[in-house]
C-alpha cells in the first residue's frame, strides 16, 4: 500500500509538503501542489478522510437537505451542487427532509451531527428557527436554495418578478383576457411560491394597466395538473382566454397537450408560457422564464465553502435572473380571439 512517504519521495518534497498539498491544510505552490497530485495519481495514494479531517478540522463533506429528488427542479439545483462539489475535492451526503414528523426530527438530531459535515445546504425548504438552531449548532455554515431565510445565505430567483415579467410579455403582445393556472393558495410549497407567482400576475395587470384583474385557477404543479385544468378552462369557446401564464414549465406542457387534444391552436388561437426553463421546454416549442436551477446549485457551494473559509462574511442573498426564450407558443392575439377580450 501507498504511503505519504512514497509521494513526497516521488514528487522530490518533504512529507510534510506532501501532506499540505493533498490536504489543503497548509499553504504550497501551485507547481508543487500539481507535482504532488500527479505523483500520487501516479502510485494510486488517496488521502484519508480521517487523517485528514484531523489535519484540517475538515470533513469534506457537505450535507444537502431536500425535500424531493424526483422533481424537475430539485434534480437540477442537485447536479449543479454535486458538481461544484467535487470540483472544489468535496463529498455530498443526500438528506431527502419530509414534512415535519419523527423522520425530520432524526435527521436534525442525530444524522447530521452523526455525519461531521461541514456544511449545509438547504434546498427548498424554509427552515424552522428550531431547525437552525440545530444547524448553527454544528458551527458549520448553513446556506438556503429558494427564498430568504433570516440570518442565512441564499440563492434564489424573484418568484413575483418571474410571473410579472411572464405576464408583461403577454400583455405586450396584446393579450387581455389572460388567466393563469398556477398552485393552490391553501396548499403552499415552501416559501409560498404560489403565492408569489400568482401575485406577480396580479401585479403586471396593475403595471400594465390593462383595467381588469387576470383570472386565476388552481391547479396541481405537474403536467397531469396542467393538463387536467385546461381541460376544463378552455372546452368552452366563449370563456376562453386567449393567453395563459403557467405556474410552471409541466402546467404549461400539461396546457399545450389539453389544447391539441381539444383542437385549439397554440399559439394561433391561445399562447402559453410558462417559468422554470424546463428540459422539455423545447420540445413543446414552449415560450419559458429560465431560471438556472443547476446554475442556483453551484452558487450556493460558492456561499457554503466561501463562508468556511471567512464565517463572519455577511449573509447575502444573491437573486439569479432569469431569462426569457421566445418559442412558438407565445404570439399576438389573431383578430378572432381578440373579440373574445
Amino acid at each position: 500500500m501507498s504511503a505519504i512517504s512514497d509521494v513526497a519521495r516521488l514528487a522530490g518534497v518533504s512529507k510534510s509538503t506532501a501532506s499540505r498539498a493533498l490536504s489543503g491544510g497548509g499553504y504550497v505552490s501551485e507547481q508543487t501542489r500539481l507535482r504532488v497530485e500527479s505523483a500520487a495519481a501516479a502510485i494510486g495514494y488517496v488521502v484519508s478522510s480521517t487523517a485528514s479531517s484531523l489535519v484540517t478540522g475538515r470533513t469534506r463533506n457537505v450535507g444537502v437537505l431536500i425535500p424531493v429528488v424526483s422533481r424537475w427542479f430539485f434534480s437540477e439545483v442537485l447536479e449543479g451542487i454535486e458538481s461544484a462539489l467535487i470540483a472544489a475535492g468535496y463529498d455530498l451526503t443526500l438528506y431527502r427532509l419530509g414534512p415535519a414528523g419523527e423522520q425530520r426530527r432524526r435527521i436534525f438530531d442525530y444524522f447530521l451531527v452523526r455525519k461531521r459535515v461541514d456544511a449545509v445546504i438547504a434546498v427548498g425548504i424554509d427552515l424552522t428557527a428550531q431547525e437552525l438552531g440545530l444547524l448553527h449548532a454544528l458551527r458549520g455554515p448553513v446556506v438556503g436554495i429558494g427564498g430568504a431565510i433570516d440570518g442565512v445565505p441564499t440563492v434564489s430567483i424573484d418568484d413575483v418578478g418571474a410571473a410579472r415579467f411572464a405576464t408583461a410579455h403577454l400583455i405586450g403582445l396584446g393579450h387581455r383576457r389572460i388567466l393563469h393556472l398556477g398552485g393552490d393558495q391553501h396548499d403552499q410549497m415552501d416559501f409560498r411560491v404560489h403565492a408569489q407567482r400568482l401575485a406577480g400576475v396580479r401585479q403586471a395587470f396593475a403595471e400594465e394597466g390593462v383595467g381588469r384583474d387576470a383570472d386565476f385557477r388552481a391547479v396541481p404543479f405537474s403536467i397531469q395538473g396542467g393538463y387536467h385544468g385546461a381541460l376544463q378552462v378552455l372546452a368552452d369557446p366563449s370563456t376562453r382566454p386567449t393567453a395563459i401564464v403557467a405556474g410552471c414549465d409541466e402546467i404549461a406542457v400539461g396546457v399545450i397537450v389539453a389544447a391539441r387534444q381539444l383542437g385549439i391552436q397554440v399559439p394561433a388561437q391561445l399562447s402559453v408560457i410558462g417559468i422554470d426553463g424546463h428540459a422539455l421546454a423545447e420540445m413543446f416549442a414552449l415560450t419559458t422564464l429560465e431560471q438556472h436551477p443547476a446554475e442556483q446549485g453551484a452558487s450556493a457551494v460558492d456561499l457554503a465553502l466561501a463562508r468556511l473559509d471567512d464565517p463572519a462574511a455577511p449573509a447575502e442573498r444573491i437573486v439569479v435572473p432569469t431569462t426569457l426564450v421566445v418559442r412558438g407558443s407565445t404570439t399576438a392575439p389573431s383578430d378572432s380571439t381578440a373579440e373574445l377580450a
